[in-house]
């Protein structure tokens, strides 16, 4: 089988889980355990459909890392639900949700998938270094529209976009990028600063849309090309575009950094993170079946198993 590689991110999946799937399910103690059971029904019908061979459940080590917060505050700002001792912000997070995520990186460490992420840096970006590098075909998995500036045909770089539910995925590669936005996937994080996000907490250009950014890039090709044009005196900019993009000055000199995922992390190669598709055999499987049991996992666990037994 040809390889490619998954790379999902995780977070986005088991909240996708946790409110898809009725919290009713639940282990004999009172925990719920839909998130797990929802999560591990996704790998194993994506892995399957999109003929995975090697897979990455990439992490948030830092979902709101301080570097981004500094260059602009409001960064996810309002997802913050307390900010403890040393300045370390906590997620909102459901607590029958965290409650589950201990059962997530164990029933995933027993399956053999490997899980990476990286200190002060978002999954994105762990997604973002992965994709820049893998050397043959990539499935990124989300349901954040932020990482689709990784997509790249030429890589072949595609994201299988979960926002409509499993039922209705999308994916999408350059042309489908362009169809959505009148932007290309390498124009995204541009267009996204330009545009602003509310979900992310980036206020944008004030009076700059959708329609006028990928209008913008599309004249001047990137926030830079359009920054210099603003510049010129002489370039066709309107003064109403100017004035904008100088009100908004301050932002625009630390929003790209930002917006853009990071590409170079210093990551495990593939070989050493252990994202090879294997089955699993010997003293964890029998883990895992003996979990499936304990923890009413029902048959998730049973086809996530046959899912790798498929790969060989």
């Amino acid at each position: 089988m040809p390889h490619r590689l998954m790379l999902l991110d995780t977070a986005s999946l088991y909240f996708r889980a946790f409110y898809g799937v009725p919290d009713t399910i639940r282990r004999p103690d009172g925990t719920p355990v839909n998130a797990v059971r929802g999560l591990l029904d996704m790998i194993a019908r994506l892995t399957t459909d999109y003929n995975a061979t090697h897979l990455v459940a990439c992490w948030d080590d830092a979902w709101r890392p301080r570097w981004r917060v500094d260059l602009i505050p409001t960064y996810k700002s309002h997802r913050v639900a307390e900010v403890v001792a040393g300045g370390t912000d906590v997620e909102v997070v459901p607590d029958a949700l965290e409650a589950q995520l201990p059962m997530i990186r164990r029933v995933l460490g027993l399956a053999g998938i490997a899980v990476v992420g990286a200190a002060e840096h978002e999954a994105d970006d762990v997604v973002g270094s992965y994709a820049s590098h893998a050397g043959f075909p990539v499935d990124v998995v989300t349901g954040d529209r932020d990482l689709f500036q990784v997509v790249d045909d030429t890589r072949q770089v595609r994201v299988v976009y979960t926002a409509r539910g499993m039922k209705n995925l999308e994916v999408l590669t350059d042309a489908v990028v362009v169809g959505k936005y009148r932007v290309l996937p390498g124009q995204y994080a541009d267009y996204a600063t330009l545009r602003g996000d509310a979900s992310d907490g980036l206020p944008g250009v004030a009076g700059i849309g959708e329609k006028t950014a990928a209008s913008l890039l599309g004249e001047y090709g990137t926030l830079d090309g359009l920054l210099a044009a603003a510049a010129d005196a002489g370039s066709g900019l309107s003064a109403s575009v100017r004035s904008k993009l100088d009100a908004a000055g301050d932002y625009l000199e630390v929003a790209p950094a930002v917006v853009r995922v990071v590409r170079n992390l210093e990551l495990p190669s593939l070989e050493e993170a252990g994202a090879l598709l294997r089955p699993v055999a010997g003293d964890a499987r029998s883990e895992l079946e003996r979990l499936a049991t304990e923890w009413n996992l029902g048959g998730s666990v049973r086809r996530l198993l046959e899912a790798l037994d498929r790969r060989h």
